[in-house]
């Protein structure tokens, strides 16, 4: 009635190849005083923003909570000044 499993079909916990190694936890603006964080600097805030038009969350920026807060309020500037696209590429495009 109960199946009997098969142990060499099994994976050991933890087994194989790792697909994702994480970034450092560092944020870039803490570390470089000098970075500011402007709703005009398009080219910054990009690297920021996902293809799709989302804004990046903190564990995939490595950014720090005060420095994520006015990084998403430049975004949501840039935004509606029409410098940031709200959404990504055209659905075309795909």
């Amino acid at each position: 009635m109960t199946e009997e499993r098969s142990v060499e079909n099994e994976q050991p916990m933890g087994g194989g190849p790792r697909r994702f190694t994480p970034r450092p936890k560092i944020c870039q603006f803490c570390a470089d005083k000098n970075a500011t964080i402007d709703y005009k600097a398009v080219d910054m805030l990009r690297r920021f923003v996902t293809e799709e038009g989302k804004i990046r969350p903190r564990r995939q920026t490595g950014t720090c909570a005060l420095h994520q807060r006015a990084l998403a309020r430049a975004i949501k500037r840039a935004r509606y000044i029409a410098l940031i696209s709200y959404v990504g590429e055209t659905w075309n495009d795909r």
